[in-house]
């Protein structure tokens, strides 16, 4: 093999992987999105940025794609993960307690923004089909920018944060059909939608009624038995091709990639395996998400802001007028302030990332003509690029009123979060059976397959995951988590859950199981709240009832049980029980 050859062929991903290397880090410190950095590299790396001076400085070449297409073959698995993590996060329970916001004033939000901005594009002279597409394309907002920065300002939990969420949520459902429309009306040639056209959608939906079947039949059978072996990478390859393989028969069956992804997500979304799934998906979203904006750039053409500027900042300018507007009348017609409507109104007004995918399917197949298709994902991309400008406004305008968090507001899905128990054997069952008994909600993580299982048939909150990993416990609702209790059997194990969870949450209770008095010392070192010795416990136990058989009166034997279990916990708790480096971590002690 050419060993020239061979390098040629990597260049183009050695340029990927050095732009990311360089792109997130930076752009993060600038509190931009990546997103942005990854679409202006992708111009200046594309055929319309440093390409262009190759014929004055031939060694350009090594600095640019010389492989549009195969980067954009590529690219197009990162829109598939990205819809697959989107069906990932949704469950029935979410989608019930939110309804009112995502069915309401979500799909009120897309349905108008739709009608308005396709009626401006037929009386600028175009026909319903192509209009159709476009507005469809420009209706939906960015979740990969707008999500990041509220997050970031810490108002993803305010009204207006929940709200601007289920907007998102709501636009995520309704890219499945729209693509479906796309591909039935790419098949039938770009005609004017029509009562016929409903015949049309048949196979999509004998499609996807078929790849329903077929992954509950096999999906939840196929992560079990990979569970089972206990094997990392063995689940990474599974989770690939749940992946890569439901939108490879979406493909076969005449939808998209893209839709049998989200469909397997959706199908995973009630499963003991989701958390475990989006933890082992998400470094591969994030990377080939990044490709796709890439990519997006490489194909984006900004001389047309040279050329045709007046079109260019018309249709942004339009875009952020009449989306921006229908969405603060809805807010306000929601019974939200001004000011809560507007910072919501603002992020949400531009444009997003479905936009790319919309108009490039819908300039694939004929629907919209593709000069039309670059001016408008151009001018698209302009709007998200202001988007955190737009939310810095928002929050400045919400500064103005009291902020009211979602357990203060009258909305569907309140109250203060649960317990997380960590190991489901039978003293973790026991936990969660103790807690349901005096009303408190928790969730278990077990890596046990089996104990999972068990657990599910139980209709109890188990999902299987490796608790070591940091990702894996914010899943499982850690941030919001009141108390951790540790039931696991193995003491490195214990030990390591421990000390991650008190990295992520300083002020978190944390209770943990001890095989004896030396593991609860290296627990409390780990920053345990309480480490509970099972010898000791035993010990205790045993005393307590030969004491009430022999005569003693239960009182006095009580009070003297919980004596000495304190007497044990300040033992354990003695700085020099820690050998010098430990401290008391004791609720009380941090208050």
């Amino acid at each position: 093999m050419d060993g020239h050859g061979s390098a040629d062929g990597y260049k183009d991903i050695v340029l990927f992987l050095a732009t990311a290397g360089v792109v997130v880090p930076l752009f993060r410190r600038w509190k931009i999105s990546p997103i942005l950095g990854f679409i202006l590299a992708g111009v200046a790396l594309g055929p319309f940025g440093l390409a262009r001076l190759g014929e004055i400085a031939p060694w350009v070449a090594y600095f640019t794609v010389g492989n549009p297409d195969d980067i954009a073959q590529l690219a197009e698995l990162g829109v598939v993960f990205l819809l697959f993590m989107i069906g990932l996060e949704l469950s029935w329970e979410r989608l019930r307690l939110m309804r009112r916001l995502v069915f309401g004033l979500g799909a009120a939000q897309v349905g108008l923004s739709l009608a308005a901005l396709t009626g401006l594009a037929m009386l600028l002279g175009m026909e319903i089909a192509p209009a159709a597409a476009i507005g469809a394309a420009l209706a939906l907002s960015s979740t990969a920018i707008v999500m990041p920065v509220l997050i970031e300002q810490r108002r993803q939990h305010s009204v207006s944060g929940r709200a601007t969420f289920s907007i998102l949520l709501f636009q995520d459902l309704a890219v499945a059909p729209i693509l479906v429309t796309l591909a039935v009306l790419g098949a039938r040639g770009g005609a004017d939608l029509s009562p016929g056209l409903l015949l049309a959608f048949a196979p999509a939906v004998l499609g996807m009624i078929g790849l329903v079947a077929f992954g509950r039949l096999f999906l939840r059978p196929l992560l079990r038995s990979v569970a089972r072996a206990k094997s990392e990478e063995l689940f990474m390859a599974a989770c690939l091709l749940v992946v890569i393989g439901a939108g490879l028969v979406s493909a076969v069956m005449g939808l998209s990639m893209a839709l049998g992804a989200f469909i397997a997500g959706l199908l995973l979304a009630e499963t003991e395996f989701r958390h475990e799934v989006e933890v082992t998906i998400e470094p591969f979203k994030g990377l080939l998400l990044g490709l796709f904006f890439l990519s997006v750039g490489i194909g984006l053409n900004l001389s047309l802001v040279a050329a045709r500027p007046l079109d260019v900042l018309g249709i942004a300018t339009g875009l952020l007028v009449v989306k921006g507007g229908l969405i603060f009348l809805l807010c306000r017609l929601s019974r939200m302030s001004s000011l809560a409507a507007a910072e919501i109104a603002l992020p949400l007004a531009a444009g997003g990332e479905f936009a790319f995918v919309i108009l490039d399917q819908a300039m694939g197949l004929n629907v919209v003509p593709r000069g039309i298709g670059e001016l408008v994902i151009v001018s698209a991309t302009l709007t998200m690029a202001l988007v955190p400008v737009l939310a810095a406004l928002g929050r400045r305008l919400a500064r103005r009123a009291p902020p009211r968090t979602v357990d203060e507001a009258p909305e569907e899905g309140g109250g203060a979060a649960g317990v997380l128990v960590v190991g489901f054997g039978r003293v973790g069952q026991l936990v969660g059976e103790m807690l349901t008994r005096h009303g408190a909600t928790w969730v278990a993580a077990e890596r046990d397959p089996r104990l999972v299982e068990q657990a599910r048939r139980n209709r109890l909150p188990c999902f299987y995951g490796d608790a070591a990993r940091s990702e894996f416990l914010m899943r499982c609702g850690l941030g919001e988590a009141r108390a951790l209790v540790v039931t696991m059997d193995n003491p490195e194990a214990a030990e390591t859950v421990v000390a991650v969870a008190r990295r992520i949450r300083p002020d978190l209770v944390i209770v943990a199981r001890a095989r004896d008095a030396r593991h609860a010392k290296r627990l409390y070192e780990m920053g345990a709240t309480d480490a509970v010795p099972e010898t000791v416990e035993a010990s205790l136990q045993l005393s307590e009832t030969v004491l009430v058989e022999i005569g003693v009166p239960m009182g006095l034997v009580i009070a003297s049980i919980h004596e000495r279990r304190d007497e044990y916990r300040n033992e354990l708790n003695r700085p020099e029980a820690l050998g010098g480096r430990g401290r008391r971590t004791r609720a009380n002690d941090r208050i």
